[in-house]
């Protein structure tokens, strides 16, 4: 699956090495970029992460209604600490430019596609993002992803490293990785289970921020991880997919203040 999603980023990396090569980089975004990391350690229980998936390979489309901008709206006024926001045209139906219609509501954005090439973190940094998702393995080993990481900290991004096993903490470890999300979502099946977080959770050293992602729709099983030790959740499919995602979020946020 993740081999898909790479040979899909391949026609944007080469536009975006020509445009290198003739000097067409966007310049980096001049404002300011809400800490993505503060943003989260500062709520308790637990924070939320909301986000904007307007369709996946498991799903198909889920909302392709709602605009980056009514999202936005929503999830602020509901309690979202952050939002995150799918980027990948292909087969999320995202699009770049979400970043600046979602910014205006002030809370972090986290940019989730594909990312393994450090053109893609200029590109990143061009927008009003906060931070960028690396997704572990996709780097053949951790100076790869170490790489990537400096580039992220030159650009004044944050990185969130995904990971969905042992082998890959291990690695994003060794690479210098702060903020871990562990994906409930097994790539070769697709299915979810939050087995998956109760395992790795074991493994959480003091200093780093754990982000549980995929699976999660309710108040009572964000709480069981936050008991775990995750600082944060990432909401999206059962946000998107609801009659109305604000609302959704909302009952779920204040699931988890009346705990």
């Amino acid at each position: 699956m993740l081999e898909r999603f790479r040979s899909a980023k391949g026609p944007e990396i080469l536009a975006l090495r020509a445009a290198a090569a003739e000097g067409r980089l966007p310049a980096p975004f001049a404002g300011p970029r809400p800490g993505f990391a503060a943003a989260l350690r500062g709520r308790r229980p637990l924070a939320v992460i909301a986000e904007y998936k307007r369709a996946s390979p498991s799903r198909g489309a889920i909302n392709l209604a709602l605009s980056p901008e009514a999202a936005a709206g929503a999830y602020a006024e509901a309690g979202a600490a952050a939002l995150s926001v799918l980027t990948e045209a292909k087969y999320f139906q995202g699009s770049l430019g979400f970043l600046a219609a979602m910014a205006g509501r002030g809370l972090p954005l986290l940019r989730k596609d594909f990312l393994f090439d450090p053109l893609q973190v200029a590109e990143t940094a061009a927008t009003p993002a906060s931070a960028l998702l690396l997704i572990a393995r996709m780097f053949p080993d951790a100076a790869g992803l170490a790489g990537m990481l400096r580039c992220c900290r030159a650009a004044g991004l944050e990185a969130v490293t995904e990971v969905f096993d042992a082998r890959d903490l291990d690695l994003a470890r060794a690479a210098g990785a702060e903020i871990i999300q562990v994906n409930n979502r097994d790539l070769d099946t697709l299915r979810v289970d939050l087995a998956n977080s109760r395992r790795l959770a074991a493994a959480k050293r003091p200093g780093e921020l754990w982000i549980s992602a995929s699976g999660i729709g309710t108040s009572q099983q964000a709480l069981e991880l936050a008991e775990l030790g995750f600082e944060a959740v990432l909401v999206g499919t059962s946000l998107m997919a609801a009659a109305d995602p604000g609302a959704a979020l909302r009952e779920l946020v204040q699931g988890l203040e009346g705990s």
